[in-house]
């Protein structure tokens, strides 16, 4: 297939999901007012630390069999072979989701005890595990969507579980006033009613196979990723904790507010990752994948670069539009919180030649190396810097990740990625964050800094001839499809 149709499917199916991912974002936004309406502030504590327990919880028990069911699923075109890998991921992702609601049941009251100080929160806790029983397995159902690049339909079930789930919070919280509980069971009510009707949609594939040797394969290459997502964790969240102990909770909701709008990014980088996989290993040609490897990730920190470089030049403006005037200095930090998402991208494009060369043994020393980072920075920069010592310290782990991958993933599945080009789209955003910011000329300047960046590269010579043409041939026939020059 041309490189221009392979990128154009990438990007119809992470607009797709793009389009799911935002749905689920402003409904998100919508049951905050309920939330706090409804719940007192332990409540809510209480709903967000069983979130967080559950969440690194989940990492252990899936053991990577999610990232592994992706590569092995493309490594056989037959039938019989799919399905083997289908099943295998099925039954030992049930096993091990029934494992951890088992253990829940049993260890309920102590986990409330310790993390609540009173056994009385129990039911709360075996909320969250049945939570966790129900996420493990959707989430793995749902995968077989996006290995079939059947983006709608994923999208179609995602909305369904976000209306069902939105249905029955407000009826457990609003109308029955469950509190808490009814926020948690809420939450998974929607993800157990679709995960039922998709086990009766796939009831032909998911048959009472199971290979050993198949999932010991599997496990090889999924176990090593487990301590990679754990500290990819540590990398994410304890900057807050950081802050939290060495400033002041003041300081921690600042830079909470800036984290919510550079989290922008997180939608567009969310839309790539499901799009991602997929697509990368279903190109069965080493020499078309490595081709295609390189341009996405020459265009991916273009796009990331252009909505960082918007998100830091018009930040001032962003947060007095949503938050009080108290919160003003949050917008110091949404530059390089949002720019740490554009290296954090990057890592997750080049990662991909590992997973291709089935190579992850050494994938968590890149990411603990990046943990390690983080922690040493938010140490020493936090205390006589506050927020803009932890912002600081998110950027450089994440830049430490990118490099420690670009050096792993080349010496294994080398691929000729356009380093003038990924240097030039990134140093072009820094360069007009840094005019915007120095020059201080307010809103008249920063929006037009912000729109100007696609054509900044151009005198920049980032623009490869192919491109111009495209884009030139577009300009001038613009209701005709321009010829696919990227061949």
């Amino acid at each position: 297939m041309p490189l221009g149709a392979e990128l154009r499917r990438l990007g119809k199916h992470s607009a797709i999901y793009g389009l799911g991912g935002l749905v689920s974002r402003i409904l998100a936004v919508l049951l905050l007012p309920l939330y706090t309406r409804y719940l007192t502030t332990s409540d809510y504590g209480k709903v967000e630390t069983l979130i967080a327990l559950t969440t690194v919880i989940g990492i252990v028990l899936r053991m990577g069999i999610h990232s592994a069911f992706f590569r092995f699923y493309f490594d056989s075109k037959e039938p019989a072979d799919r399905r083997r890998v289908v099943r295998t991921s099925f039954w030992f992702t049930m096993a091990m989701a029934t494992a951890g609601l088992a253990a829940g049941l049993l260890l309920a009251a102590p986990i409330a005890d310790v993390l609540f100080g009173s056994t009385g929160d129990a039911e709360l806790v075996l909320a969250a595990f049945v939570g966790l029983w129900a996420g493990m397995n959707y989430e793995q159902l749902t995968s077989l969507f996006r290995v079939e690049e059947r983006s709608v339909a994923f999208v179609s079930a995602s909305v369904a579980n976000i209306l069902l789930t939105v249905g029955a919070t407000l009826l457990l919280v609003v109308a029955l006033d469950k509190g808490p509980i009814g926020v948690i069971v809420g939450n998974f009510t929607g993800t157990l009613i679709v995960y039922a009707i998709l086990v009766g949609y796939r009831r032909e594939q998911l048959g009472l196979e199971f290979d050993r040797g198949l999932l010991r394969e599997m496990n090889r290459f999924g176990v090593p990723l487990v301590p990679t997502a754990l500290f990819l964790w540590v990398t994410n969240f304890s900057d807050r904790l950081f802050l939290v102990k060495l400033a002041d909770t003041e300081e921690v909701g600042l830079y909470s507010v800036g984290v919510r709008i550079a989290s922008a990014m997180v939608l567009l980088l969310t839309a790539f990752r499901l799009a991602w996989p997929a697509f990368a290993y279903s190109i069965d040609d080493d020499r078309e994948a490595r081709r295609t490897y390189a341009f996405v990730l020459t265009y991916l920190v273009a796009l990331t670069t252009w909505v960082a470089t918007s998100l830091a030049l018009l930040s001032p403006w962003i947060v007095d539009w949503i938050a009080a005037p108290a919160f003003a200095e949050s917008s110091r930090v949404v530059g390089p919180l949002a720019f740490s998402t554009v290296a954090f991208a990057a890592y997750i494009a080049v990662a991909i030649g590992v997973g291709r060369a089935k190579r992850t043994q050494f994938n968590w020393v890149v990411t603990g190396a990046a943990a390690l980072v983080n922690i040493a920075l938010n140490l020493l920069l936090i205390p006589p810097y506050g927020m803009m010592g932890a912002a600081v310290a998110t950027v450089a782990s994440y830049s430490t990740m990118f490099i420690g991958m670009v050096w792993w993933s080349q010496r294994i599945y080398p691929v000729p990625y356009q380093w003038r080009r990924v240097v030039t789209a990134a140093a072009a955003g820094l360069a007009l964050v840094a005019i915007g910011k120095l020059t201080d000329a307010g809103l008249p300047i920063a929006l037009p800094l912000a729109l100007v960046y696609p054509l900044v590269l151009l005198p920049l010579g980032f623009y490869l001839p192919a491109e111009r043409r495209a884009v030139g041939a577009r300009l001038r026939r613009p209701t005709r499809p321009g010829p696919d020059s990227l061949t």
